[in-house]
């Protein structure tokens, strides 16, 4: 197979970034750029989120006070749907 250079131009700050969570994902920026290449090819379009698995900022907060609140003695906990039901008088 033969192999040719692809010269691009792209903002430094957007290459720092995407080379640092392509390094988390075990890949470096040229196989990276082949990977979304070949892909490209096989699915006749942009193909796919290559992300890592961080909660954004809304479920970070939803995590943290769920986990407050099951760790905290003074909320009432509930064994089954029939006990929270009366509670709630539905």
């Amino acid at each position: 197979m033969a192999t040719t250079n692809l010269n691009i131009r792209t903002d430094k700050e957007i290459k720092d970034k995407a080379e640092l969570i392509f390094s988390e994902l075990g890949l470096n920026m040229t196989t990276a750029i082949n990977v979304f290449l070949r892909t490209t090819i096989r699915e006749n379009g942009i193909p796919f989120d290559l992300k890592l698995d961080i909660p954004n900022a809304t479920t970070a907060a939803a995590i943290k006070e769920g986990k407050k609140i099951a760790s905290d003695k003074k909320v009432k906990g509930y064994k089954d749907m029939k006990e929270l039901r009366k509670a709630l008088d539905v």
